[in-house]
């Protein structure tokens, strides 16, 4: 997949990188199929992705799942992801290493992927979640062909931190099969938004900020390549400045009808 693997890398991934990627890859598989002739699928996107960062780099994709939130049972050895393709390609591929929460969890491939072994942080959002971890290791954060409010959870990380006031920690409980198969309920948490102050996640605004400040490198979704790629730890500064400063509210969320 070398034509795929260029187009990553002039969109800002770099060999060796450590990236976190968020994707839609529908357009890529279309255009790429239309312009060569030649049929590929998610795997093939995975591949290329693996490409470009090369033997020494790491890949990270979210599996998140939300049906734990419902009362169904999470198993880390097979709950599927919900966040598309790609992010399945991951999951199934023999090396993934999966992290434990059992909502937001994440898959890491390549070099690093060994520091995301074992790795169950009880808040979906804390210091201690894939996030933080990314974030210590000065990762990126790329985003193929998705807005940034439908993408970006990276965010609600930034506002955990931070302990923004529109948000709180809930709790989950449910049945979770652990790698070795064993069964137990168990206890876990997300920092969510506020309904009864009717807050809604709107955070395009704060991504047209980083295009405006420079900090996004790449394409805008269904531009070019679509792939738009940043540093995890600008990613923070930046937002926790929009924090303190008092300007979350019109940047990061609203306040609006629930639906």
């Amino acid at each position: 997949m070398e034509n795929l693997r260029d187009m990553w890398l002039r969109s800002g991934i770099e060999k060796d990188d450590t990236v976190l990627i968020h994707s839609n890859i529908g357009r890529t598989i279309i255009e790429y199929n239309r312009v060569h002739q030649k049929r590929i699928g998610p795997i093939d996107v995975l591949e290329s992705f693996l490409e470009a960062v090369g033997p020494q780099g790491t890949l990270l994709f979210p599996l998140f799942n939300f049906d734990f939130t419902k009362g169904h049972l999470f198993d880390v050895r097979s709950t599927p992801s919900h966040m598309g393709a790609l992010t399945e390609s991951a999951r199934t591929h023999p090396d993934a290493v999966r992290t434990g929460h059992p909502i937001y969890s994440f898959c890491a491939l390549g070099k690093n992927s060994k520091l995301f072994e074992g790795v169950d942080n009880r808040s979906a959002f804390s210091n201690e979640s894939p996030f933080g971890i990314l974030r210590k290791l000065n990762g990126k954060i790329a985003v193929l062909d998705l807005e940034e409010t439908n993408s970006m959870t990276f965010y609600h990380y930034i506002e955990e931190v931070n302990q923004v006031d529109y948000r709180y920690f809930k709790d989950f409980s449910g049945q979770y099969t652990d790698a070795n198969g064993n069964t137990s309920e168990r206890l876990y948490s997300i920092f969510v938004r506020d309904l009864e102050q009717r807050v809604v996640s709107n955070s395009n605004q704060a991504g047209e900020l980083l295009w405006l400040e420079g900090l996004y490198e790449g394409c805008r979704p269904n531009k070019g390549t679509g792939l738009r790629v940043i540093q995890s730890q600008k990613v923070f500064d930046f937002v926790s400045s929009l924090i303190t400063d008092g300007k979350a509210e019109g940047t990061l969320f609203k306040y609006g009808d629930i639906q």
